[in-house]
């Protein structure tokens, strides 16, 4: 029997010896204190926090500001563009980065020889990126409704705030298929590059030429994009059905083939 194989057997064994409030408690100790990290952590803390709302009141009010307030489809446009990079980033690098340095430092062989729940270490890090995705929504909401006169009543807000939540998922997914295949200095290139074209290929910040059009839809931002439109009572692409079909597959893919490459290789 192989090392892993009993390292999961002993994790399965002190999950079912755990109350259900020990068990809650262990999950909520975990995602705390992952959150607190990372929050006290500014190299990741300030930019996902803090850049998608100064870049959008650098462009949207400072920039742009008089010719948005005369183009209500334009102003949406950057608005849930820049909804969409807010989101992307802690669910790409809080796992993609985090998690290969974490493997190479030998913290997941630690944290499964200790009594917690298997699945503990990988939602704490979920529970990290959906609240900095929600934080992120709140100041972009706040900066719209405020700085940015964008219209938004608080139906259209809350909806936005499910889908940014929900589609961190994809991203979260994504990140921990970089970080459980690539080393501690690669994880940060190949997320980047990752990061970066979705930012400039899937059409969220600005339209494409007509000749790159077509290609925006293999990106997730595309899709999740599309279901901001609709939120918001915008007119999107395509059909809400395929967008969650697209997000859904791609978050059980990556995850599935994650999970799978930590339980053999760690």
């Amino acid at each position: 029997m192989s090392a892993s194989t009993l390292e999961m057997k002993h994790e399965q064994a002190v999950a079912r010896g755990m109350s259900h409030g020990r068990l809650f408690g262990a999950y909520f100790t975990e995602a705390k204190y992952e959150t607190i990290r990372m929050l006290r952590t500014p190299a990741f803390a300030i930019p996902f926090l803090a850049l998608p709302v100064a870049l959008y009141l650098l462009f949207a009010v400072l920039l742009f500001g008089a010719a948005l307030r005369a183009d209500p489809k334009g102003a949406m446009f950057v608005f849930v563009g820049f909804n969409i990079f807010g989101v992307m980033g802690p669910g790409i690098f809080g796992f993609g980065m985090v998690v290969a340095l974490e493997r190479e430092q030998g913290l997941l062989a630690l944290k499964r020889a200790l009594p917690m729940p298997p699945a503990a270490y990988l939602i704490a890090k979920l529970c990290m990126a959906v609240l900095f995705g929600v934080i992120v929504t709140a100041t972009m909401i706040v900066a719209a409704l405020t700085l940015g006169h964008l219209p938004l009543n608080a139906g259209q807000c809350f909806t936005l705030a499910v889908v940014n939540i929900l589609g961190t998922l994809p991203f979260c997914a994504i990140g921990l298929f970089i970080g459980t295949r690539l080393s501690g200095k690669a994880a940060p290139a190949i997320g980047n590059i990752i990061y970066l074209a979705m930012i400039y290929l899937s059409s969220i910040m600005f339209p494409l030429p007509k000749s790159m059009q077509d290609s925006a839809v293999i990106w997730p931002a595309y899709h999740l994009a599309q279901l901001a439109f609709s939120a918001l009572g915008a007119s999107g692409q395509g059909s809400a059905l395929v967008h969650i079909a697209v997000l859904g597959g791609v978050t059980i893919v990556a995850t599935t083939l994650s999970v799978r490459r930590l339980a053999r290789v760690g």
